[in-house]
């Protein structure tokens, strides 16, 4: 299982690295379809065009993550549940505003003929109690 463990880190790790990267057919290779998000501003089911849309046109770009106290849990052989808090650095799009984030943040993986993919993300904030 150390290994399985090992590919789902490294799966989440390419994601984040794609949204860094602004490489939006990278991130799409990795998500299920449809796909469900669900953060501060409700949950949203999106195919992949509509996560192109949001990718590209949203109005925050990620620009750098830590990623820490990671946990991966199997419910079963083909699913995975990652658990982590993430520290991410944000830019308002076309503005230079600046901001970080640190967040509590769950992934659901499914494992198809296709492979691992994500099929769920949701992301709480880190109350300012518990970062001291």
């Amino acid at each position: 299982m150390q290994t399985t463990n090992k590919t789902l880190v490294d799966l989440e790790t390419k994601f984040w690295d794609a949204i860094v990267r602004q490489d939006t057919d990278a991130a799409i290779d990795l998500l299920g379809e449809p796909a469900v998000m669900v953060n501060a501003h409700g949950a949203v089911k999106f195919d992949h065009a509509g996560y192109r849309e949001m990718a590209e046109k949203g109005s925050m770009v990620v620009t750098d993550f830590e990623l820490s106290d990671v946990d991966v849990v199997f419910p079963n052989d083909t699913t995975a549940i990652l658990t982590y808090r993430v520290k991410q650095s944000l830019e308002t799009r076309g503005t230079g505003q600046t901001s970080v984030e640190e967040m509590n943040d769950a992934s659901t993986w499914v494992r198809s003929g296709q492979g691992w993919r994500c099929v769920m993300h949701t992301e709480t904030p880190v109350d300012a109690q518990a970062r001291h």
